[in-house]
């Protein structure tokens, strides 16, 4: 048998990649973290499926269900939020499957930040703007964070920034941002991306902590920071199409149009 962790995207079960759909209707075992996924991702199951909410159980309740499947030779889908290899906490899970000889494949799915940015109509990597996404989290009650991987240490590059976990650390994400970013950079929240009661906020580093706390959200959230999100129309285009600039599958300098 195979245990397939399965990126089941930010909440919109039409975002589920084809091959992720297909594992989930084959698997005669599904667990699923509904705290984050919702139950119209995994209709899809076999009607006889034993589908399992996970969000209140433990690593080790999850790996004897894993464990019993295999003792019965059937797959499982195990079914996370977002991309698996994002904050995903598989990494544990798949220590156990190797110790016990248990068989896995990671099936990736669309990442919360790639999802908010479709929501917002925007793209992230701005020509001479931003070029880099820095994805990354605020410690809080979870487990703690490298040394070095600081929110202040990536705010010196002035990239743009994805932060999970930290909605109720907009404080200290303002005061250690806005020495680098200035308090009116642009910073947006994204409340449960892809879900029916999807909420955006758009302000700044200075006053989107109001606007978060009169929007009572104070969990399933992503923070993103940056210039790329300033509604401005003076960026350069990319060398991508530009016809004065040729490349390996356009060698040919065009002219100029109208």
């Amino acid at each position: 048998m195979t245990v397939y962790f399965i990126g089941a995207g930010p909440g919109d079960p039409e975002l589920l990649t084809l091959k992720a759909a297909r594992i989930i209707g084959e698997c005669p075992v599904c667990l699923y973290a509904g705290s984050l996924v919702p139950e119209a991702v995994v209709e899809c199951a076999p009607n006889d499926a034993r589908v399992l909410d996970t969000a209140s159980m433990t690593l080790d309740e999850t790996h004897a269900e894993i464990f019993s499947a295999h003792k019965r030779g059937q797959d499982v889908a195990r079914v996370h939020s977002g991309d698996p290899s994002l904050y995903g906490a598989i990494a544990e899970q798949i220590r156990r499957l190797k110790g016990d000889g248990i068989d896995y494949q990671i099936v990736p799915g669309v990442p919360a930040y790639a999802a908010a940015a479709a929501a917002l109509g925007t793209e992230l990597t701005v020509p001479e703007v931003a070029q880099s996404i820095i994805l990354t989290r605020m410690s809080m009650k979870s487990t703690g964070m490298p040394a070095g991987e600081t929110l202040e240490n990536f705010a010196r590059t002035g990239a743009t920034l994805a932060i999970h976990l930290g909605i109720r650390a907009l404080r200290e994400i303002e005061r250690q941002l806005v020495p680098h970013y200035g308090e009116d950079c642009p910073c947006v929240v994204v409340y449960r991306v892809g879900w029916p009661d999807q909420m955006i906020l758009r302000g700044t580093l200075s006053d989107i902590r109001e606007k978060v706390r009169a929007a009572k959200i104070t969990r399933t959230a992503l923070i993103m920071v940056g210039p790329a999100f300033a509604d401005s129309c003076g960026f350069p285009d990319s060398a991508l199409y530009d016809a004065a600039k040729p490349h390996v599958l356009r060698p040919k300098v065009r002219p100029q149009t109208a």
